[in-house]
């Protein structure tokens, strides 16, 4: 079919331009009117060949070309792009009928005629009848094409335009959140932490972007390149040759992308619609005065909560890599059941009452941490059984000890060496005593209680709490937003070269504890 529509528009192209020669030739061609004759010389009828014409100059193509310029292809290549324009509607429309659901959208956004023509209630009710999700309802699959072809244009049209289109987008997403459902429910939990999520992402086609936003409301979508999967986390990595001014952005978005056709029978592209999930929103309009993680001969690393690091060029202050880490607790919901400008709202957590424990939510807590860069894991422990007195909460905050100084059974090394690797297209390099931390707190009937992913920083400690044990320089890592604290503190061993974890609290604020518990501390 695409064959004899070329051949037919190259055959309309031809005729063009035989039309268009043939009006030069009948304008310059000389008319009888024209012809002199001299009254020396004897008539035309007797000699034929003394017969003059007003100019000397044979008449031919080129000549004619050079002249009235009949070879200048600019106005015919104009005709070539406005051709499809001009089909009549039942054309395109016929044409349109061969396309799948994802093209017929697409096609849509090339110009206003195309959207137009693209809401047709023909197409789309043919299309609905033969989607999946009717031909496994009560309807028989014989009946879908006889019925719809009973059914006259007329009174289809009588709709109001996009009518047909809406009713099958919605019942597509009725599908999507019927398979969004199914997926979120094949989740399989390793001690309250998802363990199949990789497998998940890709049923899913998951992906996450970051939107570049300035002053005047323009975007600039930059697309994930690298994903890379921990045991509680994943940590996302964007590049780009183009990356906006630092001086004309205000706000940074980092939204996830998933496909909106997520049924077997259509298969998901990039090109084809996509749901924006808003996850997080940053405000960058002052980014020099932000929290610098680290930093090496070429780049300042930016730190913004939660979970973002912004590399800037130290030379013109421009952005070198946009890194982020995510905790894999309520990730996906996150990702795929928010809006594009809105965060996904959770349901309330419901305490569970108890009026027999005195101590209810000061104990049976279990923390899960662990450290790494992405690529490398240097410390994975879990401490159970975690619980603090009533005469130790202080300031609005429970302190559970995991590990104690004293404690040396339970001090644990950093295994490698310890730093953050960033890249870009063209360079990369190495942050030191720059790493990710990731934080996963259980209540004592294992639900997540407080989870964080985040980049931290080794700095060094001016003053030593620790014994005489331990010969070396002493380093602090502190973490802190409204739901709790982690502090620890490391030894640098010169013997072993290894950073060594000597002490380990972990902060509960109370106000999340007496909401969570419903308890007054």
């Amino acid at each position: 079919m695409a064959t004899g529509r070329g051949l037919i528009l190259q055959q309309h192209i031809d005729q063009q331009r035989r039309q268009s020669a043939g009006q030069i030739l009948e304008s310059v061609a000389p008319s009888s009117s024209t012809v002199k004759y001299s009254k020396a010389q004897p008539h035309t009828s007797q000699n034929p060949s003394l017969k003059k014409f007003p100019t000397q100059k044979a008449f031919s193509p080129k000549t004619c070309g050079k002249k009235y310029g009949r070879l200048n292809t600019g106005k015919h290549s104009s005709k070539r792009s406005s051709y499809i324009d001009s089909l009549p509607s039942e054309i395109l429309l016929k044409i349109f009928s061969y396309l799948d659901v994802v093209s017929l959208i697409c096609i849509g956004s090339v110009n206003r005629n195309f959207f137009q023509l693209s809401k047709d209630n023909l197409l789309w009710y043919r299309m609905y009848c033969s989607s999946v999700f009717v031909k496994n309802s009560r309807w028989k699959s014989n009946m879908v094409v006889l019925v719809a072809d009973k059914l006259s244009t007329f009174d289809l049209q009588e709709k109001p335009p996009g009518f047909w289109k809406t009713t099958y987008i919605n019942s597509i997403l009725g599908i999507r959140k019927h398979r969004i459902n199914q997926i979120l429910k094949s989740i399989k939990y390793n001690m309250g932490i998802p363990s199949n999520i990789e497998k998940i992402v890709k049923m899913s086609d998951l992906r996450w972007t970051i939107t570049f936003k300035d002053a005047s409301g323009g975007e600039n979508v930059i697309e994930q390149v690298e994903t890379l999967f921990t045991h509680s986390s994943l940590t996302l990595s964007w590049e780009s040759l183009l990356w906006p001014s630092l001086g004309s952005v205000t706000k940074l978005k980092l939204q996830g992308i998933a496909p909106v056709f997520l049924d077997a029978c259509v298969i998901p592209t990039k090109s084809g619609p996509q749901r924006f999930s808003l996850i997080a929103e940053y405000d960058i309009t002052d980014l020099k005065s932000s929290k610098i993680i680290g930093y090496d001969h070429h780049i300042n690393v930016h730190h913004l909560h939660p979970g973002l690091l912004i590399g800037v060029w130290k030379k013109d202050y421009e952005i070198a890599f946009v890194m982020a880490t995510l905790h894999y607790h309520q990730i996906l919901e996150k990702s795929i059941l928010g809006f594009p400008d809105q965060v996904y709202t959770f349901p309330p957590h419901t305490p569970i009452l108890d009026d027999i424990d005195p101590n209810y939510g000061l104990h049976g807590y279990q923390l899960h941490v662990d450290m790494h860069n992405g690529l490398r894991t240097y410390f994975c422990g879990t401490f159970r059984n975690l619980f603090c007195k009533k005469d130790y909460i202080r300031k609005g905050f429970l302190r559970l000890t995991a590990i104690g100084i004293n404690d040396s059974m339970k001090h644990a090394p950093l295994i490698g060496k310890v730093g953050l690797v960033w890249k870009n297209i063209t360079f990369q390099g190495y942050i030191q005593k720059c790493f990710m931390m990731d934080v996963t707190v259980f209540d004592e009937t294992e639900k997540p209680f407080w989870c964080l992913s985040s980049p931290v920083k080794l700095l060094a400690s001016k003053s030593s709490e620790t014994n005489c044990n331990f010969m070396g320089q002493t380093f602090i890592l502190n973490y802190m937003d409204q739901e709790g604290k982690v502090k620890a503190e490391l030894v640098w061993m010169n013997e072993t070269e290894e950073y060594y974890i000597i002490n380990l609290v972990l902060y509960l604020s109370t106000e999340k504890v007496n909401s969570w518990f419903a308890t007054n501390y």
